[in-house]
């Protein structure tokens, strides 16, 4: 009786590593529906309030400097070498890379380029918005601080609102809007906002950032998020372009190649005169199976038509002599020889 083996969970692995024989058709592509639209207004509506509180120095911008003179660095030591290296996870070259490389599979896997087309367009999104957010309002930070209870704006910095915590929103974040399936975006969803909201503490934790520049990079990078619907036809229409010149590059890489005959199949080849000078009928095609070469007992080299070659005279001459004497010829007129007879 024989016993059928459940397969372990190295084997689910290689499995799942295998690519795909052909573009899944249960690949959800997230549309702006009404309840998307609703979150994105209420978003851009803390967004504003954010930065409304920030510039008229309200109990936000208090707050921070409550935050910054109680020195988190100070109080908790132990844990600044682990913050240091968590902290990382919110750098945007670093992140990029490591989402780049796995979504690079999952496009290589599913025969698609949305996922590596979304990141790049949230990326981009990510620097236009946040990056003239922080160039437009020139916050300084806590270690620049010039003046307490001061809001510090338009003074030349650039650290409102925080890019690690924007960052670390997006690019976690984009893994839970490309998931395929309800349950891995729902625990994908989680997993991003807990490493973002641990970024944010962590540079406030460092003196790096004031409170409320972690509040709005975390609405900076949702607002990226929730408006990346708004961008899918134009991934599309990318996607499509590209996949269009690889299509066209790689038939002109076939046509520009030598064609192989195939093993067995005999090929007619085309013999043609060597020469340029020699006024030779047109090529004539050799039938399958003979060589185009030249034999073996011919002279290698060019060979010249018979009215090219220059005339040879023998040495000597060819007519015999009129004296000479044959034995084995017959004088012309005379008869053959007598037979002899015999008998009696």
């Amino acid at each position: 009786m024989r016993t059928k083996t459940s397969p372990t969970r190295l084997d689910r692995v290689f499995a799942r590593l295998d690519r795909e024989p052909q573009r899944p058709a249960h690949i959800d592509v997230p549309r702006m529906s009404r309840h998307r639209v609703v979150l994105l207004a209420g978003t851009l509506a803390v967004y504003v309030a954010i930065v409304w509180a920030v510039v008229i120095t309200s109990w936000l911008v208090r707050l921070d400097w409550q935050v910054m003179f109680f020195r988190p660095y100070q109080q908790w030591q132990e844990l600044h070498a682990f913050v240091d290296y968590y902290v990382v996870l919110g750098q945007r070259g670093p992140t990029a890379v490591m989402i780049a490389a796995w979504l690079g599979w999952r496009s290589w896997r599913q025969h698609t380029l949305r996922p590596l087309l979304a990141l790049g367009v949230s990326l981009l999104l990510l620097n236009v918005t946040v990056g003239a957010a922080k160039y437009g309002m020139g916050r300084l930070g806590p270690h620049y601080a010039t003046e307490v209870g001061s809001n510090e704006m338009w003074l030349g910095g650039d650290i409102f609102p925080s890019g690690h915590t924007a960052n670390a929103v997006v690019t976690w974040g984009i893994l839970a809007y490309l998931a395929s399936t309800p349950w891995a975006r729902r625990w994908l969803s989680a997993l991003s906002a807990v490493t973002s909201l641990g970024v944010g503490m962590a540079t406030v934790y460092l003196g790096t950032h004031w409170l409320s520049d972690v509040l709005l990079g975390w609405v900076a990078g949702l607002l990226i998020l929730l408006a990346l619907p708004w961008f899918e036809p134009l991934i599309a229409r990318a996607e499509a372009r590209i996949l269009e010149l690889r299509d066209r590059w790689f038939a002109r890489l076939r046509r520009t190649a030598p064609a192989s005959a195939p093993a067995g199949v005999p090929v007619a080849v085309t013999s043609c005169p060597t020469s340029a000078e020699e006024e030779a009928p047109a090529c004539e095609p050799v039938p399958a199976g003979r060589s185009a070469r030249t034999p073996v007992y011919l002279a290698p080299g060019p060979h010249t038509t018979r009215s090219e070659r220059t005339p040879v005279t023998p040495a000597g001459s060819r007519r015999p002599h009129p004296h000479a004497t044959h034995p084995d010829r017959a004088t012309r007129g005379s008869g053959p020889p007598a037979r002899p007879v015999t008998g009696g």
